[in-house]
C-alpha cells in the first residue's frame, strides 16, 4: 500500500508516466421487445425482458496526472489479452517513455510472464524492461485510480443495455474522447501518513 501511495506523490514526468491499469467484465444485453422512444409527455420506455448476448472485457488505462485515459474492449481477459494491452501502452501510447510506472492489482494475468506467453523472448524482455511495476495489496484495489475511472465509465456510459461489442466500443470511445478533451485529472489526497493513522489496525503490532 505504501509503495503505491509513494508513487502517487511523484511529480509529473512525461519520461516516466504514471499509469494505472484495471479491467472489468460487461454483460451484453439486448432488447426482446423494441423500446418506445421519448414522445411529448412520455419518457423513453423499455420492457423488463432482455436477451443475454455474452460478455465483453474492458481494459482501462489512465494517466491521472495528465487527465488521460484509454479503454480497450475485447472478448476475453486472458494473459494474451493483457500482454497485447501492455504492448499497446509501450509502442503506441508511450513509445518515447524511458519507463512506464504501472500501478495495477494482483490478478494472476498481470505479470511479465504473460508477455512471454504472447511474444518471443526478445520482444517479451523488451516490453518487460520498459515497465516499473507497482501492485496494490490484496483487498486493496481501491488504491488503483483506474478503478475510479472504471466507476465513472460505468455510471456515465455503461449504465444501460448494450447489445453487442461494436456498440460497447463505440459508446466507450465517445466517453473516452469527451473525458480526455475535458482533461479530467484525479486529485489523490490519501497519503502514507494518512494510512498509518486511519488504517493503524492493519499494521503489525511492534513493541519499540
Amino acid at each position: 500500500m505504501e509503495d503505491v501511495l509513494d508513487v502517487y506523490t511523484r511529480p509529473y514526468d512525461p519520461r516516466r508516466p504514471q499509469v494505472c491499469l484495471d479491467e472489468t467484465s460487461r454483460q451484453l444485453l439486448g432488447d426482446v421487445t423494441a423500446p418506445l422512444p421519448t414522445v411529448p409527455g412520455y419518457p423513453a420506455r423499455e420492457d423488463y425482458e432482455y436477451a443475454r448476448r455474452g460478455v465483453c472485457n474492458c481494459f482501462l488505462v489512465c494517466e491521472p496526472l495528465r487527465g488521460w485515459r484509454h479503454g480497450i474492449v475485447g472478448d476475453r481477459r486472458t494473459r494474451l489479452d493483457f500482454a497485447h494491452c501492455i504492448k499497446d501502452l509501450a509502442d503506441v501510447r508511450y513509445p518515447d517513455a524511458e519507463a512506464i510506472v504501472l500501478v495495477m492489482d494482483n490478478l494472476n494475468t498481470h505479470t511479465p510472464a504473460s508477455l512471454y506467453e504472447a511474444f518471443g523472448p526478445a520482444e517479451a524482455k523488451r516490453l518487460a524492461a520498459k515497465l516499473e511495476l507497482h501492485y496494490t495489496p490484496k483487498h486493496g484495489s481501491w488504491l488503483n485510480i483506474a478503478e475510479i475511472e472504471l466507476s465513472v465509465l460505468a455510471e456515465q456510459c455503461l449504465d444501460r443495455r448494450l447489445p453487442d461489442r461494436p456498440t460497447l466500443e463505440r459508446e466507450a470511445a465517445a466517453w473516452e474522447a469527451d473525458r480526455n478533451a475535458a482533461t479530467r485529472t484525479t486529485d489523490w489526497r490519501f497519503t502514507t501518513a494518512d494510512a498509518r493513522i486511519k488504517l493503524k489496525h492493519l499494521y503489525p503490532a511492534v513493541e519499540d
